[in-house]
């Protein structure tokens, strides 16, 4: 690891070597009395700042040695702050110097103290432009950090995050699990004006129903036992920020109307309290449930989900990206390699065939599962189907036959709208658009028996 406070002093005068090296004790010094070592060590320590003789040998006298030096330091390292050091008559060199891309110059003889303020300087500066550039590449990653989408589908889901980004519209975001929801939802905070305040996520999903309102709105001192103190909920901790309720299909309904009237009135009452508390949030929600159904069923309420359903997007699941596969899995299986410590591996070409047909049912989160285990069991550089424990899977790439095309579209239907109504037949019936003995027809005409006898009928 580079060391922050290390000088490169360039320098042929022996005497003058160990004044600098004394002068500078305050920094670790490298010395270097010619151009070729000079290079050497720029390579091998890269130096914030250096201190250049322009009249280094073979020909002291003259400052073309030290000016090739110089040419050559600033291509190798740009950022480097060179400071040149030049004879009392050199000052026309030292000009060129600072055109050609030197920080400043310094003209002999040398006092320590003057050189020493340069040299801070420099450092100084050095570390400030890192700094910048450190803030201006997180911010330029930000956005959509990991999120890899090739795909028009996924290409689409990105044009219409990009324009709901600056507004204030509720968005909800649906999808299966595993397909990403909370990246997109960062990236939309990230792309708005907001991307400098908090972003809080709530999952209604892992959090037991008992503490969800606590959790959510806080609540004040004695408002229950074991209450010793005020404390804060999700909501007012997102302030200024972006509020993210993920699977808010779960949200217990009892809870629904309270959050229907924060969303109207942006404002929340703690959990024993009787103030009102305005907050100032974007809110995101997301869910892998099909909502309408569950108004039906009663069990969501229809004005919190047009209060929610401002903006609807849909984001596909992995097996309907086309090209995404490869590229993520690809991604992945290098990620995990720089993390676990592997040599760089790759895919077998059965391997790369059997991802691409696999269906995904768990979507990303199931591939990084998979892809992490087989980098870690592999002795080879070679990932195959085994590893990745596809290798019984059946093939689920394209058909010609416009028959068999159909068949397959058919069953992926049907297991999206079993997935979308937690496998509740005369709910899947309904977003099909079919009855439900035409449903019984087509499991068994598929061979899905066995998936309609597993499952609850109501």
């Amino acid at each position: 690891m580079t060391n922050p406070n290390l000088l490169l002093i360039v320098e042929d005068d022996p005497g003058l070597q160990k004044q600098l090296k004394w002068s500078f004790d305050q920094y670790e010094t490298v010395i270097a009395g010619n151009r070729s070592e000079a290079i050497a060590a720029l390579r091998r320590h890269t130096p914030r700042v250096v201190t250049l003789d322009l009249g280094l040998p073979p020909d002291p006298s003259n400052a073309s040695e030290g000016l090739a030096t110089l040419k050559e330091m600033l291509a190798l390292a740009p950022s480097t702050k060179i400071i040149v050091v030049t004879g009392n008559d050199d000052h026309n060199n030292a000009i060129q110097a600072v055109a050609m891309g030197a920080y400043d110059f310094y003209q002999k003889p040398v006092d320590p103290d003057v050189l020493g303020l340069i040299v801070q300087r420099a450092f100084h500066l050095n570390a400030l432009e890192r700094d910048h550039q450190k803030l201006l590449s997180q911010h330029l990653q930000t956005p959509f950090a990991g999120i890899i989408a090739t795909s028009p589908q996924m290409q689409a889901v990105m044009r219409m995050i990009e324009k709901i980004a600056p507004t204030q519209a509720t968005a909800l975001l649906i999808g299966e699990s595993g397909t990403g929801k909370e990246l997109l939802a960062k990236a939309i905070h990230s792309l708005s004006a907001r991307a400098e305040q908090p972003f809080v996520a709530v999952n209604c999903a892992a959090i037991p129903e008992t503490l969800l309102e606590s959790e959510l709105f806080g609540y004040e001192k004695g408002a229950f036992t074991g209450a010793v103190t005020q404390t804060k909920g999700k909501i007012e901790y997102a302030q200024g920020g972006t509020f993210f309720l993920d699977e808010i299909g779960d949200l217990p309904f009892a809870l629904q109307a309270k959050l229907l009237r924060f969303i109207q009135e942006r404002i929340i009452e703690r959990l024993g309290g009787r103030k009102e508390i305005p907050v100032d949030v974007r809110i995101i929600c997301a869910t892998h449930r099909h909502l309408p159904t569950l108004i039906e069923q009663g069990n969501f309420r229809g004005d919190l989900y047009y209060r929610l359903s401002e903006i609807v997007v849909d984001i596909p699941p992995l097996r309907e990206r086309q090209g995404d596969i490869i590229t993520i899995s690809n991604a992945l299986l290098q990620r995990y390699c720089r993390d676990n410590n592997r040599k760089e591996k790759r895919f077998s070409h059965d391997a790369a065939h059997a991802l691409e047909s696999y269906a995904w049912p768990g979507n990303i989160r199931e591939m990084e599962n998979r892809i992490k285990r087989a980098v870690i069991l592999s002795d080879s550089n070679m990932i195959t189907t085994t590893e990745l424990e596809l290798d019984k899977q059946t093939d689920t790439s394209m058909p010609l036959n416009l028959k068999e095309v159909r068949e397959a579209a058919e069953t992926a239907a049907i297991r999206r709208a079993m997935n979308y109504t937690d496998n509740n037949i005369s709910e899947a019936a309904k977003l099909l658009g079919i009855t439900r003995p035409t449903l019984y027809g087509l499991f068994e005409k598929y061979g899905l028996q066995t998936i309609a006898r597993c499952q609850p009928d109501e």
